[in-house]
C-alpha cells in the first residue's frame, strides 16, 4: 500500500492546515478540548466553522451536504484538525444518526433534521445502552407502544453523552416481543423537549460532567419520527455502530497523544535529576509508535474497503479493539512520565522555578491525570473488547 501523499493531496493537506490554523487563531473556543470536556457552544461554533466552509460533514454524500472527497482527503482533514486543536465534532449527528436519516429515513426527517445536522443549530445524543442492556443490547427493555399517530416511550437509558443539552435523542426502543430480541427493535427520534424526558447527570471519576441517565415517562412521539421501517432498528443500529467504531480508532489524536508525551520527557530529560529514566520512556514510545502506525495502515484498510465487502464488516472491529487500548497505554506512559505531578494540589505542581516551559507542564499534569481516567471506558463504550474478539471469532473463524 503506498502512503505517499500525491502532489494534490499535498496541496489539499496545506490549504486544510491554513484554514484550521486560521479559523483557531481567531478564538479560543475549544483549544485542544475532547468530547469529554469540550461545553456545547464549543461545540456548536466548531460546527459553524466547518459548515460555513462546506466541511460540515465530509463524509456525507453530496446531495445532502457532503464533501464528495476522497478517503485520502479525510484522512488527512482529521489529522489536521487534531494537529490545530481543533474541538471535536460530536459524532452523533454527523457520524452516526446523519447517514441513518439519509440512508434509511423519509424525506420529510431527511428535510427536516440534515441541515440542522450540518450547521449544528441542533446537537444530538445516542440513546442505546440501558441498566442491564450495554454489551447485550438486543435485550434493551425500553418501549414505545403505538397509540394512533404517537409512540408512548416509557424506559431509561443511561451513559447518554451529552444529554444534558442535547436537543435530540435517537434511541432503540421495543416495539414487538416476538420473536428473537433483535426482532423487535425500532429506531426513533425524540425531541429531548418533550413532556415525560428527565435527565440527570453521572458525574464520572475524571471529574467531568459528560454522561446521563435519560428516563421516559409516557413520552408522546410522532409515528412519523420513526426511522425506516418498524421492528427493524437492528439492522439501522449494526450500520450506525460500524461508523461508531472505525471513529473510536482516533489514529490521528492517538499521534498527538505520543507526541505530547515525547515533548513531556524530553523537558525531563534536559531538566531533571540524571537519575531520571528517561531511556526507559523511549523505549515504551517507540513501541507504542509501532503500534500506532500499524493501526494506521488498518484504518487506511478499512476506509478503501469496498462498501459491503468482507473487509467493510470486519476491519472497524479491531480498529475500535485496538485503537481504545492504545489509547489507555499512551495515557498511561503519560502518567509515569510526570508521576506526582498529576495528582490536582494547590500550589504543588510540577515545573522547574524559573524555566519558561514549567507553568504550561505544570498545567499538564492534572490534564494527563484526567485523561487516562476517562480512557478507562474507552474499550468499554461502542461494544466492549471481550464483545469485539467474540463477533472476530465468529467472523473469522467461524465459531
Amino acid at each position: 500500500m503506498d502512503l505517499k501523499l500525491s502532489s494534490e493531496d499535498l496541496a489539499f493537506q496545506n490549504d486544510v492546515r491554513a484554514w484550521v490554523e486560521s479559523t483557531m487563531a481567531k478564538s479560543d473556543m475549544g483549544l485542544n478540548k475532547n468530547l469529554f470536556n469540550q461545553t456545547r457552544d464549543e461545540t456548536k461554533w466548531w460546527q459553524e466553522q466547518l459548515n460555513s466552509k462546506g466541511w460540515g460533514a465530509v463524509g456525507w454524500p453530496a446531495e445532502y451536504g457532503g464533501t464528495d472527497w476522497t478517503e485520502s482527503q479525510r484522512v488527512i482533514f482529521a489529522a489536521e484538525c487534531s494537529r490545530g486543536g481543533a474541538p471535536m465534532q460530536s459524532p452523533f449527528g454527523t457520524t452516526m444518526v446523519g447517514p441513518v436519516i439519509y440512508t434509511f429515513g423519509t424525506d420529510a426527517l431527511k428535510a427536516q433534521h440534515l441541515p440542522s445536522i450540518l450547521d449544528g443549530s441542533q446537537m444530538w445524543c445516542q440513546g442505546y445502552s440501558e441498566p442491564g442492556s450495554g454489551s447485550d443490547l438486543a435485550s434493551l427493555r425500553t418501549s414505545a407502544i403505538r397509540d394512533g399517530d404517537d409512540y408512548i416511550v416509557n424506559g431509561q437509558k443511561i451513559w447518554t453523552t451529552q444529554a444534558h443539552w442535547a436537543d435530540w435523542i435517537f434511541c432503540l426502543v421495543r416495539t414487538s416481543t416476538e420473536g428473537k430480541p433483535q426482532q423487535g427493535i425500532s429506531f426513533l427520534l425524540i425531541d429531548m423537549k418533550s413532556p415525560g424526558v428527565e435527565v440527570k447527570a453521572i458525574h464520572t471519576i475524571d471529574g467531568e460532567h459528560h454522561l446521563n441517565e435519560v428516563y421516559f415517562s409516557d413520552v408522546r412521539v410522532p409515528a412519523t419520527n420513526l426511522v425506516g421501517e418498524e421492528n427493524q432498528g437492528w439492522t439501522y443500529a449494526k450500520f450506525l455502530l460500524t461508523n461508531e467504531r472505525t471513529g473510536i480508532a482516533n489514529t490521528d489524536g492517538l499521534r498527538a497523544a505520543l507526541g505530547n508525551v515525547k515533548a513531556m520527557n524530553s523537558f525531563l530529560k534536559e531538566t531533571a535529576a540524571e537519575s531520571y529514566a528517561s531511556s526507559d520512556v523511549e523505549r515504551q514510545h517507540a513501541e507504542l509508535s509501532v503500534r500506532v502506525d500499524a493501526l494506521s495502515m488498518l484504518e487506511a484498510r478499512a476506509l478503501t474497503a469496498g462498501e459491503g465487502s468482507g473487509e467493510s464488516m470486519i476491519l472497524p472491529l479491531p480498529l475500535k479493539l485496538l485503537g481504545t487500548h492504545l489509547q489507555q497505554d499512551i495515557s498511561d506512559l503519560a502518567v509515569s512520565v510526570l508521576e506526582h505531578s498529576t495528582i490536582p494540589k494547590n500550589h504543588h505542581g510540577f515545573g522547574v522555578s524559573g524555566t519558561s516551559n514549567a507553568p504550561s507542564l505544570r498545567e499538564q499534569g492534572p490534564n494527563v491525570m484526567s485523561g487516562m481516567l476517562s480512557g478507562r471506558a474507552s474499550t468499554i463504550y461502542g461494544g466492549t473488547s471481550e464483545v469485539q474478539r467474540g463477533i472476530m471469532a465468529k467472523f473469522v473463524l467461524g465459531l
